[in-house]
């Protein structure tokens, strides 16, 4: 298990949280308030119909403080999963397709979130989570939008927004789309992600497989 620090202090919250059993030691300074997000991830069919491959599952806790008038910590334990494709490029067999799925625990004061990702947008998320899942395209520069659709995941319509790029791929700068949607589900907030050489068109429909199948909690 890796772990970070941040801090995150979101003023102007006010008055007091209720005293639940989870909730005394926080609302008393006497210890944070641990939470766990539950992992999100496609299925095992879609994984196959799609040919990709886990390469790694994580768990991460990272430390936040926020300030709801009185400076508290909470410890949120996120999971990350990590799926690649190895594909026939330019006459090569490559690992050129990859496919992220993130799960954070949303935590709410007085209705108020105070999870630091939860106003990103999805080019905001790109930033935040692309280094984990882009495999070896190393630096994606000059990211602008592309296009947006709907896809059904989880029982509902999500907004799917698709972002063109330029990478450094084994010596040469390619064009790659990467293709992100974040919704909030079953108290969490889910993140994926799937990046493909922009010249292998028929990618994309292999990151919506993935998509549509994803399933919470697994």
């Amino acid at each position: 298990m890796t772990r970070s620090r941040r801090t995150f202090l979101a003023a102007g919250a006010a008055g007091t949280l209720a005293l639940t059993a989870g909730c005394l030691d926080f609302a008393l300074g006497n210890g944070p308030l641990e939470l766990s997000s539950d992992r999100v991830a496609p299925t095992d069919a879609a994984l196959e119909e799609a040919g990709y491959v886990e390469d790694a599952v994580e768990q991460r806790t990272v430390d936040e403080t926020i300030d709801a008038r009185i400076e508290r910590d909470v410890e949120a334990t996120v999971w990350l999963s990590r799926y690649s494709k190895t594909i026939d490029y330019q006459g090569s067999e490559r690992e050129a397709g990859f496919f992220g799925a993130v799960s954070v625990p949303d935590f709410s004061v007085l209705g108020r979130s105070f999870n630091p990702i939860a106003d990103m947008s999805n080019e905001e998320l790109l930033s935040e989570f692309l280094d984990r899942f882009e495999g070896d395209y190393g630096t994606v520069d000059d990211t602008a939008p592309k296009e947006s659709f709907a896809l059904d995941i989880l029982g509902d319509g999500r907004q799917v927004d698709v972002f063109e790029g330029e990478a450094k791929y084994e010596g040469e700068r390619i064009e790659i789309e990467l293709a992100v949607t974040s919704f909030s589900h079953e108290d969490d907030l889910i993140v994926l992600l799937g990046t493909y050489p922009a010249a292998l068109a028929k990618e994309s429909a292999n990151v919506e497989v993935l998509m549509e199948s994803a399933e919470h909690p697994v």
